[in-house]
């Protein structure tokens, strides 16, 4: 008696250190062959689904189960191609020996340095797609898994732990519980934040044993020299690969490719009169600038806030909300890497997370940028030759199908090209304006079509400027047909009229008077 005592004390201890692998009431079936045998009913509360209903892997979508979603137009896969990272030599050694034998196989890392994608994929490569995947929410009991598993059959399992800090305490993962599911050959799969991972992984705590000879798969924010090779290696593959190669430091990759539909979401969302409408149109400004052609150039503060008035919404939105409240809105770091403004190397200047305007190039509910801007773009990259030349690249690609009836954006294209000195291209489309009735352009191309000697054709256009009230173009208008008057009056005397010589007198006096250029 004492000897079967001692059984059942065994089994009940057993099932208590398990940690609850089991959590089932242990029944005495009598003695078989000289000892005795014991089985364990199976629990009819487990709170975890049967194996039958988890998905396959090879059917189940990485974001549901925690990888990071990017942005995705209508011609884009849910997901770029994946970038092979330098620690996935390792992390397959140790997948594909938890896929013989289970096990823990746990990838580490900072916030967005693509721990939950690398971790998916490395999955994907090591284990049939026919495996069942089970991923439960934080917090949920894991005791009874080892009993769900047991009616598995052949078919292969593994459990998906995403942040794992989620899934520790005594009713999460145990050591018993891993030890438990080695048993049965299942591996876990987790990822942990740097953070979590030194802050359980380093103590007294129970929890903590889970960690002890596991060697996590680490990850970093900052890609290295090879992993940017492989990288633009893959540029053709994927615009949105093209994007962060061209457009992020080497510390920007994952937040590029993963925080910008964030912050894009909430930018979008922000332009309601009772959330952040200054700072939406603040990051919309310097976001415009950048479509422009400005690149990463730093954006003076006194620019934003002037170019707000080229916005039609823009006396309204800034009504409602101060500068200073606004840009620190906009600033304000989000998933702990960065805001949607990104501060520049000189003091008070401002440009826009790089993700932002380059989704606003293919978004389809992206606003126009402003004509006006334009031309504060080419005047925030003065000096720089090869960003000039990139504004008039963009702003002929975007506005000349927009030109036709518009005499605004030939006059804007025009003073573009005379910004850079291409003054053939300026004065084609100044005409282009003056012609589609533009009183500005038709100063401009009086001018220059007078300064060439063609006053003819000149005084049509300047008339209709200083029609329209333009003083330099009445000064010019004056001097022109007073020129012209002078010109008829010598043919007129030349044959012999007596009052064409006395008005030529006249005009003479009066043209000694005459400044010798017009007044702006």
């Amino acid at each position: 008696m004492g000897g079967q005592r001692d059984v059942e004390n065994d089994a009940a201890s057993a099932n208590s250190v398990s940690g609850g692998g089991f959590h089932a009431p242990v029944v005495q079936a009598g003695a078989f062959n000289g000892g005795v045998h014991t089985y364990y009913g199976a629990s009819p509360h487990t709170g975890l689904p049967p194996v039958t209903d988890w998905p396959r892997l090879d059917a189940a979508d990485p974001i549901a189960f925690g990888v990071r979603p990017t942005r995705k137009f209508a011609d884009e896969a849910t997901l770029p191609p994946y970038v092979a990272r330098d620690g996935d030599a390792l992390l397959e050694r140790r997948m594909s020996a938890a896929a013989e034998a289970g096990g823990l196989v746990l990838v580490t890392g900072e916030p967005l340095s693509g721990k939950s994608r690398t971790a998916w994929v490395g999955m994907l490569a090591n284990l049939p797609g026919t495996t069942r995947l089970l991923a439960p929410a934080a917090g949920t009991d894991l005791r009874g898994l080892p009993l769900v598993l047991r009616g598995r059959g052949e078919q292969p399992c593994v459990i998906w732990l995403d942040e794992l800090e989620g899934h520790l305490g005594e009713h999460g993962l145990t050591p018993a519980l891993l030890a438990d599911l080695a048993r049965l050959r299942v591996p876990v799969i987790a990822t942990m934040s740097d953070e979590a991972y030194d802050a359980h992984r380093f103590g007294e705590q129970v929890r903590a044993r889970v960690l002890v000879g596991v060697g996590a798969v680490e990850l970093t924010r900052v890609w290295t020299e090879a992993e940017l090779r492989r990288l633009a290696g893959a540029l053709d593959e994927d615009r949105r690969l093209g994007d962060a190669s061209l457009w992020c430091e080497d510390a920007d990759i994952a937040a590029f490719l993963a925080v910008g539909p964030e912050l894009w979401d909430e930018w979008w969302r922000a332009r309601r009169p009772n959330a952040h409408p200054h700072g939406h149109l603040l990051v919309r400004v310097a976001m415009d600038l950048a479509r422009c052609g400005t690149d990463d150039t730093p954006v003076p503060s006194s620019v934003l806030r002037e170019a707000c008035a080229l916005y039609d919404e823009g006396a309204a939105q800034a009504s409602r909300e101060s500068f200073e409240d606004a840009v620190a809105w906009a600033s304000k770091a989000r998933h702990g890497v960065a805001g949607m403004l990104l501060r520049g190397a000189e003091p008070d200047t401002w440009r826009a997370f790089p993700s932002l305007h380059r989704d606003a190039v293919r978004h389809p509910d992206a606003p126009p940028v402003p004509l006006g801007l334009w031309l504060r773009a080419m005047e925030v990259v003065s000096g720089n030759r090869d960003l000039q030349e990139v504004v008039v690249d963009n702003a002929q690609s975007e506005l000349e199908g927009e030109a036709d009836g518009r005499p605004e954006v030939g006059l804007v294209l025009g003073r573009l090209y005379e910004a850079t000195g291409q003054d053939q291209y300026a004065e084609e489309w100044f005409r282009h304006s003056a012609d589609a009735g533009g009183v500005e352009a038709a100063g401009v191309v009086g001018q220059v079509l007078a300064s060439g000697g063609d006053v003819v054709e000149a005084l049509a256009y300047l008339e209709r400027a200083a029609e329209a009230g333009n003083r330099y173009a009445q000064g010019l208008l004056v001097r022109e047909l007073v020129v012209r008057a002078v010109f008829w009056l010598d043919r007129g005397v030349g044959g012999g009229s007596r009052a064409a010589a006395d008005f030529r007198g006249r005009l003479r006096e009066l043209i000694k008077a005459l400044p010798d250029t017009v007044e702006e």
